[in-house]
């Protein structure tokens, strides 16, 4: 097992906590109690379940980022998909009506804030606005508010979540047994219906890969990438990497909070977080810690998991019932020796296809003929296969086992001479189309100018969704 270098100040915090009486040992082996929930993240939490178990993904919500519980409105894209409009017509439809209601939003804020204090006159959509903050004494909070970077939208994921809690159940099996082995919460292999909701094709677009969204560098210390291997996008290989790396970084920070947290913001950074804010307690650090990359992901990452957590714990009550993949099955060879896709398919009576799912850590190219499996590599086969698979081996001439360096590079050279870039076209029509996003909520409907938007359980009901708006949102925001 590959060992994770751990930081002067790691070492130096697991003395503090183990000073203190903390085992972590101990810890490691604890309930659900060690994932408390503060106060101050009670309206966070909230706004994560309805985003997973409630917000379709054709419903945006126009939030602010530093709290949560204002929800200036909800904008709803369903009808259009409904309706039989293109994906690229919706998607060009919702940002248009984001970025406009961004902006109705933001020259809202700004007018609130020119009043001074003053409430008479008020439209109803303005006095609900001011409503939203009215615990807050500060007499600059409207201009504050108004920052761009405070206006966010965000996605419902409803669908996705549905979906990634009907595909866990091919893995979570085994992945808690993994965690039960290295004496960790089980609780803790919800995180990927954060990262991922289990989409092992998930590739984030500064290269995070698999299920667990491990980067190409921190996956390093724990799996083989490189090459036509990449053992992130195998779901039960990373998991083991994950719980070595959650393990490592709660010997670091002492809690599960803090450990889960520094899965997304990184050890060192959380370190940072405890030092300059002088508390080990969750809540206080997202409240109080203003670190130049503690972002809106790191703030809220606790927050996401524990609202994961519930809503997969009630998921017929969010989504009804849910046709659950099968427990994902199979046995492990070890390869003597480099082996073509193709060639280890026959040897395990199998499909290359098949094999290629079951290995998806492996090139998808070297199951069609384009590579070969590394000697080393622990591949798995379908259950029951492993015994014979050396018998059939054995039969194979040894020159046929393996693809041709020769025949690989030939093949990779006529790829990129025949290569040809995509493109995209837009449609006149999607351009001219003016389709209408509904709001609605205590003040009634009505028809206004585009907007984007989503929100909480708790605060949807009394927002208008407004008829007549567009949306959409920075990479960032959806």
């Amino acid at each position: 097992m590959l060992r994770m270098r751990v930081p002067h100040r790691a070492i130096i915090a697991t003395l503090i906590a183990a000073s203190l009486g903390l085992s972590h040992a101990a810890r490691a082996h604890a309930s659900a109690a060690d994932f408390p929930q503060p106060p101050s993240l009670r309206v966070a939490v909230n706004f994560w379940k309805n985003i997973f178990g409630k917000y379709s993904e054709h419903q945006i919500l126009i939030v602010d980022a530093e709290h949560l519980g204002r929800v200036y409105a909800v904008l709803d894209y369903r009808d259009l998909v409904a309706r039989g409009e293109s994906a690229v017509t919706v998607e060009q439809v919702e940002r248009a009506g984001m970025a406009d209601e961004k902006e109705h939003i933001h020259d809202l804020l700004i007018g609130l804030d020119a009043r001074q204090g003053n409430d008479a006159g008020l439209t109803d959509e303005e006095r609900r606005i001011w409503n939203l903050f009215a615990k807050s004494p500060s007499p600059g909070k409207f201009a504050a508010a108004a920052d761009p970077s405070r206006i966010r939208a965000q996605r419902g994921l409803r669908e996705r979540f549905a979906e990634g809690i009907r595909v866990s159940r091919r893995y979570l099996p085994e992945m808690e047994e993994i965690f039960r082995s290295e004496g960790l919460p089980v609780e803790l292999t919800r995180l990927p219906l954060v990262e991922s909701c289990f989409n092992i094709e998930a590739y984030s677009k500064v290269g995070a890969a698999g299920i667990w969204q491990f980067m190409r560098s921190t996956g390093r210390d724990y799996m083989h990438i490189g090459g036509v291997l990449d053992e992130r996008r195998d779901p039960l290989r990373a998991t083991r990497a994950a719980a070595e790396h959650l393990q490592a970084n709660f010997a670091a920070l002492g809690s599960w909070p803090l450990a889960i947290t520094a899965y997304n913001h990184g050890r060192a950074g959380m370190m940072r977080a405890v030092s300059d804010t002088g508390t080990t307690d969750i809540g206080t650090i997202v409240r109080q810690y203003h670190g130049s990359l503690f972002g809106f992901a790191s703030r809220n990452f606790y927050a996401e998991f524990l609202a994961a957590v519930a809503v997969e714990g009630a998921a017929e009550q969010y989504f009804g019932p849910l046709d659950f993949d099968t427990p994902f099955r199979g046995d492990e060879v070890p390869l003597q020796q480099a082996l073509a896709g193709k060639v280890a398919a026959s040897c395990a009576a199998t499909s290359a296809a098949e094999l290629a799912v079951l290995n998806p850590a492996v090139d998808s190219a070297v199951f069609r003929g384009r590579g070969n499996i590394p000697r080393g590599y622990l591949l798995r086969v379908p259950p029951g296969s492993a015994g014979q698979f050396a018998q059939r081996l054995a039969q194979i001439a040894a020159d046929a086992r393996v693809v041709p360096e020769a025949h690989i590079r030939a093949t990779r050279v006529a790829k990129r001479s025949t290569g040809t870039k995509k493109t995209v076209t837009r449609t006149a029509s999607a351009k001219r189309l003016k389709p209408t996003a509904k709001r609605s909520g205590a003040s009634g409907s009505k028809t206004r100018r585009p907007s984007r938007r989503h929100a909480t359980s708790r605060v949807a009901e009394s927002v208008p969704l407004r008829n007549g708006q567009i949306a959409v949102a920075s990479p960032p925001d959806a």
